[in-house]
């Protein structure tokens, strides 16, 4: 069971299983020479022609073989442990590369959980392929050879017997092996299966028990591992009914020999030393092919996780652009941009949009309106788009993904932080930032006092930034975001879920960078971008008004209808919680509290667009 394309991608494996082959092959003809060794001295014993020499000769012949043999095997062992380890590093290397390559969209393409379990699990059956099964297959081969040659000069009769009940093993093997494909096909499917549904669970459990669907959600549970335990059962009944017939085959081919050396003493045709000889080896001739069945179903099981291996190394990856030098970018043009995920409902249609350096630009709309997927486009995250995305003046399909992601930060309302410390998290941003840039962050962000107030750069971070609250978690997002110092900035819904004071802070923030950067905020909360340079109104993947929010609340559009209807909600929460009715409000006036010059510009006719 060799797959040819996996042995060439581990070529680096042939030495290592080259040299436990060979080690093996030693010890077998040490063992050769041990009962040569003894059936000369049983010869001398039963012809009465024994002495001291012939007895000391022996014991230090199966002496030595022994040391030899122990020798051999610590050095299969050793050379079986480097093919493993060398499998498991760069098969990992190879998948987590592969996953960078794809970039951040790989979640289109294949699940978490298969890409966790590829990496792992995966990675462990062709750790054992490789570091055993292997090595025994091409020993399984040589040896009953090696043998074949040896009884030869013995009795060549006996020999060809027993050289030819040895395939016999193999050919039983190649019919277990197409029942067994879809056995182990299946099986590695229910463990997927499993994992997915675990993780998936394990990732919702607050959730879960917040909604009582725990107990649901654990029958489902016990119904996966229950389709994983039969599957599994199917596998080792198969296994085990395998190896019984080989045993069968094994024992079988070495009594055929046994027995005929037996008759062959019995008419005088062969000696007291070649019967001996023959009896002894018989079970060598057979005994590596029946380890090799016995591992049998790690090659399947093997076989299974490099087809999902290769499936994830086989996946398209992002095509990469041309590397250009934007260190200076002072406009993001979008002209007559279309996205489709399937190809047939349009979420974005006929985008126009202009976002210049030193400006606050907003892009607004109801939920599902498209605002996140200009995001993900302008990052690079989803590709396919028509039209034209052009970054400081070049266009975004040819920027390469490495290039695209050095001049755009995005921080989104649910930017991951990772289990560490505080410093290791903004050492992300910037790998080489000072002492002192890490606390000027920390400072802008708001966040000084609390993390100083803890054990400085080295407070712990917990998973998932769980002993942070969300505003806490959200400013540490942004202070490594404005580590990094990009060209270019894209705040994705980056007040959502947080308290007032760290949205007060965060915003603070972003207005202060809108004057040295391209900042695109995108909000659902409006009172958030009544100071942005331009805002765009989107509906239903259209921008349906452009302009600063002086001009465009002054129209009867979706915006003025959208703002109106989110003052009018926080004045109800704000008169409730003091206990009193909230007035009609229907004719309240509408305007910006930022009157500055930069922020009175206007739409342009024939289009909607900032000036």
């Amino acid at each position: 069971m060799i797959n040819k394309r996996l042995i060439g991608f581990l070529a680096g494996t042939k030495k290592y299983i080259g040299l436990t082959v060979i080690f093996q092959w030693i010890a077998l003809m040490a063992n050769v020479i041990m009962i040569f060794s003894i059936a000369f001295l049983l010869k001398g014993i039963l012809e009465g022609k024994i002495s001291a020499v012939p007895v000391v000769a022996t014991a230090m012949t199966v002496l030595a073989v022994v040391i030899v043999r122990i020798i051999c095997h610590m050095l299969s062992v050793k050379f079986s442990a480097h093919a493993s380890f060398y499998v498991k590093k760069v098969l990992r290397d190879k998948i987590y590369e592969k996953l960078l390559k794809i970039g951040a969209d790989y979640q289109e393409k294949i699940a978490t959980s298969e890409a966790v379990q590829a990496a792992v699990e995966g990675v462990e059956q062709l750790e054992v392929y490789f570091g055993k099964y292997l090595p025994q297959f091409f020993y399984s081969m040589l040896a009953p050879f090696t043998l074949f040659v040896v009884l030869s000069f013995v009795n060549g009769k006996i020999a060809l017997v027993l050289l030819a009940c040895v395939p016999l093993i193999p050919v039983t093997i190649i019919v277990i092996q197409k029942i067994a494909k879809k056995i182990s096909g299946k099986y590695w499917g229910s463990y997927t299966d499993l994992g997915e549904r675990f993780l998936e669970n394990l990732q919702g459990l607050t959730t879960l028990k917040i909604y009582g669907a725990d107990g649901r959600k654990a029958k489902e549970m016990d119904r996966e591992a229950e389709k994983f335990r039969r599957a599994t059962m199917q596998l080792l009944y198969m296994q085990l009914n395998s190896i019984a017939v080989m045993d069968i085959i094994a024992f079988g081919g070495a009594a055929a020999g046994i027995i005929l050396s037996i008759l062959e003493y019995e008419r005088g045709t062969l000696s007291f030393t070649g019967a001996f000889v023959i009896i002894m080896l018989s079970a060598e001739f057979f005994l590596p092919l029946r380890l090799l069945g016995s591992l049998f179903h790690v090659a399947m099981n093997g076989m299974a996780a490099s087809e999902k291996i290769f499936f994830i190394l086989d996946l398209e990856e992002q095509k990469q652009g041309r590397e250009y030098s934007l260190k200076e970018i002072h406009k993001i043009q979008c002209t007559h941009l279309n996205f489709s995920y399937d190809g047939k409902r349009e979420i974005l249609k006929d985008i126009n949009m202009e976002m210049n350096k030193k400006q606050l630009i907003s892009i607004v709309g109801a939920s599902g309106c498209g605002k996140s997927t200009i995001a993900s486009l302008l990052t690079g995250k989803i590709k396919g788009y028509g039209g034209s995305i052009q970054i400081g003046g070049m266009e975004l399909s040819l920027l390469s993904g490495e290039e695209l992601l050095g001049l755009i930060t995005l921080v989104s309302h649910n930017s991951y932080l990772f289990r560490g410390t505080v410093e290791e998290n903004l050492r992300m941003g910037k790998p080489d930032a000072e002492k002192e840039e890490m606390d000027e962050v920390l400072k802008k962000a708001g966040l000084y006092e609390f993390i100083y107030g803890r054990e400085g750069l080295q407070s712990q971070v917990m998973e998932k930034s769980s002993n942070f609250s969300g505003g806490q978690s959200q400013r540490l997002a942004l202070a490594r975001a404005l580590l990094r110092d990009s060209p270019v900035y894209i705040f994705d819904e980056v007040t959502s879920n947080i308290d007032a004071q760290s949205e007060k802070q965060i915003m603070e923030v972003i207005y202060e960078l809108a004057k040295e950067k391209i900042v695109i905020l995108i909000s659902h909360r409006l009172r958030n971008v009544i100071n942005s340079r331009c805002i765009y109104m989107i509906e239903q993947g259209k921008i349906v008004q452009g302009g600063t929010h002086v001009d465009i609340v002054k129209e009867e559009g979706a915006y003025k209808a959208l703002y109106e209807n989110q003052i009018n909600l926080e004045l109800y929460t704000k008169k409730t919680e003091e206990g009193r009715r909230p007035p009609e409000n229907k004719n309240r006036p509408f305007e910006s509290k930022d009157q500055s010059p930069e922020n009175k510009g206007g739409q342009k006719k024939g289009g909607i667009s900032c000036a």
